[in-house]
């Protein structure tokens, strides 16, 4: 048991310090460890135990209510969200936000589709899953199913736009459409019967911890610019005060 002294002295140490890193700490294990945790219980169920028996349910609901127009809708975003359009995508906003003097910013949003992909290669080397029957799919993807490539670049190409964007106006706007469009290309890999729906579920949570983890260790590109030019600021403008003080001391 613990001496009132005692108690009080560790609560004097450890006070600070939650006060002091309490948000970095619940960031890594909301937005990094948590999705981590959730990819290794899913990657599990389907490798060592065989898989979810909603797996291949969904794929067949899609199967039986497929329709021309939701087929057509379905491949345009596979077009946008795959290798050819969404990277032309990604470096045309990267530039912008270069353009308007965030270059961390910039970079970031470019590692992260990046790094996204490149993650998305090593899993599928590694696991190798065979994609789902190519009977009952709209198209032929070349490569393996886990975890599904599109989903893992788009959700890495949301969760960073809304990322650099929560700290502004746009931030409500950024969500919900960034929001809908990492679910859209999720379902839609579903919809044309490529991937599996754990396929895209752990794209999505790998992508977001991913994106989430590499958000909070560049966060100090732009910010501690930002705080050393404010800093700057203020010492500024205390030297100006103080020449201020002088020059009126001198007037007779």
């Amino acid at each position: 048991m613990f001496t009132g002294r005692r108690r009080e002295a560790l609560q004097a140490r450890w006070q600070p310090l939650v006060r002091k890193y309490w948000k970095t700490v619940a960031w890594i294990g909301v937005g990094v460890l948590l999705p981590l945790v959730l990819v290794a219980n899913v990657t599990e169920e389907v490798f060592r135990d065989g898989g979810f028996v909603w797996d291949q349910a969904i794929l067949d609901f899609y199967r039986e209510n497929r329709t021309p127009a939701l087929t057509a809708f379905a491949r345009a975003l596979g077009v946008i969200g795959g290798v050819t359009v969404l990277p032309i995508i990604t470096l045309a906003l990267a530039l912008g936000l270069a353009l308007k003097r965030l270059p961390g910013k910039a970079w970031y949003l470019a590692l992260s589709v990046a790094g996204g992909t490149l993650l998305n290669v090593l899993a599928k080397v590694a696991f190798q899953r065979p994609r789902p029957d190519r009977l009952g799919a709209v198209l032929v993807e070349p490569g393996f199913s886990f975890p599904s490539g599109h989903t893992m670049a788009n959700s890495a190409f949301a969760v960073a736009l809304i990322l650099i964007f929560w700290p502004t106006r746009a931030r409500w706007t950024v969500l919900g459409l960034a929001g809908a469009w990492m679910l859209l290309i999720a379902a839609s890999r579903n919809y044309l019967g490529v991937h599996y729906p754990t396929d895209v579920l752990v794209g999505m949570l790998a992508s977001t911890a991913w994106a989430a983890g590499l958000y909070r260790a560049m966060r100090r590109v732009w910010v501690r610019p930002r705080e050393a030019a404010r800093q700057a600021k203020r010492e500024q403008a205390q030297e100006d005060a103080g020449n201020g003080d002088g020059d009126r001391l001198k007037v007779p």
